[in-house]
């Protein structure tokens, strides 16, 4: 048996708002937002009594998506260190292709998003980095060169 595909990625955010608003600069498309009325998600994630809202965005022309989900209840714990570095255990980011480099860091600055260190080159593939935006959510980079 073989995966068929990859969903979507789950963050944990306290603003929602500002987090869709970080991901729609960098070209996501919102499919929904609300609040998750299904009882069934305490089983599937193991906690009780939950009260959540969601928000589903998607790649255009792709089937990626970001699921973002801020908890009312239980509230979200937040992890140690805040500002995680990329050697610490777990998932440290997402890497988006875009077809500007630039372009896409000066609008994503306007949502309060930082460059982690620096833009390299990629021998004569890639122009990569890393940005730290909303909530410390680290997205890669990409710009294909050639």
């Amino acid at each position: 048996m073989t995966v068929k595909r990859m969903d979507n990625v789950l963050i944990v955010v306290e603003d929602l708002d500002a987090v869709i608003a970080f991901f729609v600069e960098l070209g996501l498309e919102l499919e929904n937002k609300g609040p998750l009325d299904w009882r069934g998600a305490e089983q599937v994630v193991g906690l009780k009594d939950i009260r959540q809202d969601v928000a589903m965005l998607r790649v255009p022309d792709g089937p990626g998506r970001v699921e973002l989900a801020k908890f009312h209840q239980p509230k979200a714990i937040a992890p140690e260190p805040w500002q995680a570095p990329a050697n610490t255990l777990g998932i440290r980011r997402m890497m988006f292709a875009v077809d500007d480099l630039e372009d896409t860091l000066a609008r994503l600055r306007a949502h309060g998003a930082e460059l982690v260190d620096e833009v390299v080159r990629y021998e004569d593939i890639f122009l990569l980095c890393y940005v730290r935006g909303p909530e410390n959510i680290v997205v890669g980079l990409a710009q294909e060169l050639g």
